[in-house]
């Protein structure tokens, strides 16, 4: 395990080593800072040291000057700029125009640049390239006679007249010319015999003397000359399989004067059937010398064979560079196709009159050759124009240019003062050059770079120069000692957050130096009330006091931020009814925007009530909740705000419904009830009539009792019969 972290911290330091390229450098003046890299910048005032830094430590990145105290106009930070001296157009001319001369015709831009390079700081610009059309074009035409062409000497004459035929339609400036070769004339590549080197053939096959190269035609407009010269070609011989074409092509490149080539597009059109010898294989001839480059035709034949040894794409290729200067391509080709690295040298399939892009990018490293110019140049491949690159090196500051020497200010003239510090003179060490480099270490000077005598040599952070402690750099780069004997550092300050002193200050000889509105020996308490403010505009809601711009609540009933928060307070459950129904359930009035609206607390499900968090149990006040939902199924939750604010709610994951009646006894009690109140009615109306038939009788007898005429006898009758009784009758 020890073994793992101390490898991580070397990786680690490592990296930072290699991060800030500037204090790495440690760069004893200017000049030697701002070659270190780009990003680095160089502070000129000459109070910006504090005790125990060295001269090196005003070198640093931009931002971590300005940090330090460094005001930006004190910062010597150069840039690189270009110029472009000669920027003509490129042409745009179609065939059948009026012809212009090749020196007036351009298919680069531009074509000559100035560029002032600082270290590390690119120079891009852009390189534009159109293939002219009616571009004037010299065209030689390279023959291989060697007997094995015997079977294609008639194609190959012929392909001789089809090229210049075909050319003549793409420009009408057209030259063409003409050679042949076959073998160095030595043996083994050729028979030196007499007879063979006359007929080189066997049987009755004429051939002519064996030759390594021969100018048959110099360039011409003249096509009829070219075809009579073709065809009047005869086979060779040899005796090897590869033959002398390497000799012949750099005879034909090198040559210019015996060819006639032009400044303008050149191509060579080069025809065999067999490969070519390697270098080294002149040895077997007795030939050792290496090919010298150069001329060596006499009544246009290669008099040295026994010595030596049309495109649609564009390529871009640059003279040698010089030392610590690298060039980076990227082009822009037909169709929209960008490429960088080797591949963006080049673009494929251009056809006469199209236009590509080539962006062009220059960076140096460091100051080459103390800063003299250097001129570069880049040109497309087979083509002559070019663009011509004169490179100017940043290596000093501005202000060494008001650099004194021998100032007093260096200890009585041992140093140049320049850009706010001493650049000591040879043999002279020290801030102000006040020590030889033969006297740095003596007892009487360490002696005042100790604290008192039981403290180490600058506090063993640094090193006694001159009597002075200079104190080491770290391999942090914005970690440093300070102090009269490097007692002091700017990183073993109190933390907060695992951030030194809390982020919000500054650590100085080991004490923070706290921001505004901060304070505590971390600066981790803040000042400013108003993170406490509450909705009402009351601090901590006037439940709480605010510490360290954070609320504690003295009302135990409420929590948050602000003290606004009461789980347990009544409404509570109401509240959030309808975001625990829709989360743990899927259903309710906010199901559609359940995401959006109630994301704000932590849902826990549990399987049963018993198993929800209880208030005796808990840390933090608890609500319980009982609610219904719309189809009458009751769920059961908690609502609290935990220890770290954080809202929590605990809910029960089975909803508590009703059961369903039971139909059967339902309907069979319906059923019983109907015949019931039936019966009862029927009872009651017999009952009802019983009692009113009662009531009648009663009263009938009643007005029978009370009536004045006797019921046996009608009153208003009268017999028919008249009886009459006579008085004297005394019935006897």
């Amino acid at each position: 395990m020890d073994l793992k972290l101390l490898l991580i911290a070397t990786l680690l330091g490592v990296i930072c080593r290699e991060g800030n390229e500037c204090i790495n450098a440690n760069a004893k003046y200017c000049g030697e800072c701002i070659q270190a890299g780009a990003k680095c910048g160089w502070c000129k005032d000459p109070d910006f040291l504090k005790q125990g830094e060295t001269v090196s430590t005003r070198c640093d990145e931009l931002q971590s000057l300005i940090n330090r105290g460094c005001d930006n106009a004190m910062i010597e930070n150069p840039h690189g700029e270009q110029k472009t001296l000669k920027n003509k157009t490129v042409t745009h001319r179609r065939k059948g125009a009026e012809k212009l001369k090749p020196e007036d015709i351009t298919q680069i831009q531009p074509q000559k640049l100035s560029l002032t390079l600082r270290s590390g700081e690119p120079q891009s610009f852009n390189l534009k390239f159109k293939r002219a059309e009616d571009y004037p074009i010299d065209m030689y035409y390279l023959m291989d006679l060697s007997y094995s062409m015997k079977d294609d000497l008639e194609n190959v004459k012929n392909l001789g007249t089809s090229l210049m035929l075909e050319m003549s339609k793409i420009t009408s400036d057209f030259r063409i010319g003409f050679g042949s070769f076959v073998e160095k004339t030595v043996m083994p590549y050729i028979s030196t015999t007499p007879a063979k080197l006359l007929n080189p053939c066997t049987g009755d096959q004429n051939c002519t003397s064996p030759f390594s190269y021969k100018n048959v035609l110099k360039l011409t407009s003249d096509g009829k000359k070219f075809n009579t010269l073709v065809g009047q070609q005869h086979i060779s011989g040899n005796l090897d399989s590869p033959e002398g074409g390497f000799d012949a092509i750099m005879q034909v490149a090198v040559c210019g004067d015996h060819i006639g080539w032009r400044n303008v597009t050149r191509l060579l059109v080069f025809s065999t059937d067999a490969g070519f010898h390697f270098a080294g294989d002149g040895k077997l001839g007795g030939i050792v010398l290496p090919n010298d480059g150069k001329c060596h035709l006499e009544n246009n034949a290669y008099t040295m064979s026994h010595y030596y040894s049309l495109s649609s794409e564009v390529i871009l290729e640059n003279s040698k560079l010089p030392e610590g200067v690298t060039i980076a391509y990227t082009s822009r080709c037909k169709n929209g196709v960008v490429s960088e690295g080797e591949s963006g040298r080049r673009c494929s399939n251009i056809s006469i009159g199209d236009e590509v892009l080539f962006s062009i990018s220059v960076t140096s490293k460091g100051c080459p050759k103390q800063g003299k110019p250097e001129i570069i140049k880049i040109k497309p491949l087979g083509f002559t124009e070019e663009v011509e690159i004169i490179l100017n090196f940043i290596c000093e500051c501005e202000c060494n240019k008001d650099g004194i020497k021998n100032s007093p200010l260096c200890h009585f003239g041992n140093g140049t003062y320049e850009c706010g510090a001493c650049k000591c003179n040879e043999g002279r060490v020290g801030r102000q050059c006040e020590c030889s480099s033969n006297d740095v270490a003596t007892e009487d000077m360490d002696r005042t770079c100790r604290k008192d005598n039981g403290t180490d040599i600058c506090s063993n952070n640094g090193e006694c120069v001159c009597g002075t402690c200079e104190c080491k750099k770290r391999d942090k780069p914005e970690e440093r000692y300070s102090g009269l004997y490097c007692e002091c550092d700017n990183f073993n300050c109190d933390r907060s957050g695992n951030k030194l002193c809390g982020g919000h200050g500054r650590c100085e000889c080991r004490v923070c130096v706290c921001d505004p509105m901060w304070t505590e020996s971390a600066c981790d308490c803040s000042l400013d009330n108003s993170t406490c403010m509450a909705s009402n505009k009351q601090i901590c809601n006037g439940r709480g006091t605010c510490e360290c711009g954070t609320c504690k609540c003295t009302d135990l009933k409420f929590q948050g931020p602000t003290c606004e928060t009461c789980p347990t307070c009544p409404g509570v459950c109401t509240e959030h009814k309808e975001c625990v129904q829709c989360r743990a359930f899927g259903t309710g009035e906010k199901k559609e925007t359940c995401e959006r609206d109630c994301s704000y607390f932590n849902l826990i499900k549990v399987k049963e009530r018993d198993k929800l968090p209880q208030p005796n149990d808990a840390t933090y006040p608890v609500m319980h909740c009982k609610e219904r939902d719309a189809n009458d199924c009751w769920f059961y939750y908690t609502y609290a705000v935990n220890n770290n604010t954080e809202k929590e709610v605990h809910v029960v994951d089975m909803l508590d419904c009703p059961a369903g009646p039971d139909i059967i006894p339902i309907v069979a009690g319906v059923v019983a009830g109907i015949v019931l109140i039936g019966l009862a009615l029927l009872l009651i109306w017999k009952l009802l009539m019983i009692i009113h038939d009662r009531r009648e009788f009663a009263k009938f007898e009643k007005e029978k009792m009370n009536a004045k005429w006797d019921t046996g006898e009608n009153p208003i009758y009268k017999s028919a019969v008249t009886t009459v009784v006579n008085p004297k009758y005394e019935g006897k």
